[in-house]
């Protein structure tokens, strides 16, 4: 059964509710494409759902209407009633707690496997997608990420080698994920329409390579791509043993971090976390 809900529109006139920009909020109204970025990750019936950012509960309706049981993180307390009047209208399916999702450990939080869908918020979305894919436990407590993004930092999560969106972000997100493009969202599906493009990013945990540490990989990436254009013997100096590194696997230290593959980063990691 359907169950029947005011239209977003409604709530949000009704709460008195609008876009904070300095929490980086943009509403999403169309309930059919809200729909299909539930879809995303496969069936929803009966699964723990993590979201950050509901604002007044548009994809979290559409989460709900989907199976799943939903987590929500929330820290602007003038959108908590209208996710309340969404939680009457789903008994027991929708906890709300609210307060920074930058501070808590959504694994203890969530207490079992659980899918994380939201529309990030822009301000922190980068930050918690690497805090995310980061750690040195894998493979994570969650079990696929299902993200909105500003569609350049979407591209810059599945750039590939060789051009100028590849960077930290790419390495990070595929050398023990996989991580696709899923769909983009046109700026006018937002209210306020935001200055630039979305895109919906949605990555699975892979096979981890062994013998390396995420934390070494972590400050090799950031090291190599913090000088992106200076070659990798003067923007790898400062990292003890990584020029070092770059010998010992064959890589030429005149190239730029932005030519190496993930596979390359992955096995000067291995060398120096050995």
């Amino acid at each position: 059964m359907t169950i029947q809900l005011p239209p977003l529109r409604e709530v949000i006139a009704r709460h008195g509710l609008s876009a904070s920009k300095a929490l980086g909020q943009n509403f999403l109204f169309d309930e059919q494409l809200l729909a299909r970025i539930a879809a995303i990750p496969g069936s929803l019936e009966g699964r723990a759902v993590l979201e950050v950012g509901p604002g007044p509960g548009g994809l979290t309706r559409a989460l709900l209407r989907a199976g799943a049981r939903v987590t929500a993180i929330e820290m602007d307390r003038r959108c908590l009633p209208a996710l309340a009047e969404l939680g009457e209208a789903f008994p027991g399916r929708l906890r709300v707690v609210e307060g920074d999702a930058m501070a808590m450990d959504h694994d203890t939080l969530m207490g079992e496997s659980y899918a994380i869908l939201s529309n990030l918020p822009y301000n922190v979305g980068t930050a918690l997608f690497t805090g995310w894919l980061g750690g040195e436990a894998w493979p994570p407590r969650w079990t696929s990420l299902t993200l909105m993004f500003q569609q350049e930092v979407a591209q810059r999560i599945v750039a590939q080698p060789g051009g100028s969106t590849y960077g930290r972000l790419a390495v990070l997100a595929q050398w023990r994920a996989r991580a696709r493009l899923a769909m983009k969202v046109h700026r006018s599906a937002f209210t306020p329409p935001p200055k630039v493009m979305s895109a919906i990013v949605h990555v699975e945990p892979a096979e981890a390579p062994p013998g390396v540490s995420a934390a070494v990989l972590e400050r090799l990436t950031a090291a190599a791509f913090g000088q992106r254009r200076k070659m990798l013997r003067q923007s790898l100096k400062a990292m003890p043993g990584a020029v070092e590194a770059l010998d010992r696997r064959g890589i030429d230290p005149q190239r730029r971090a932005e030519t190496l593959s993930v596979g390359e980063f992955v096995d000067l990691a291995r060398v120096l976390t050995g």
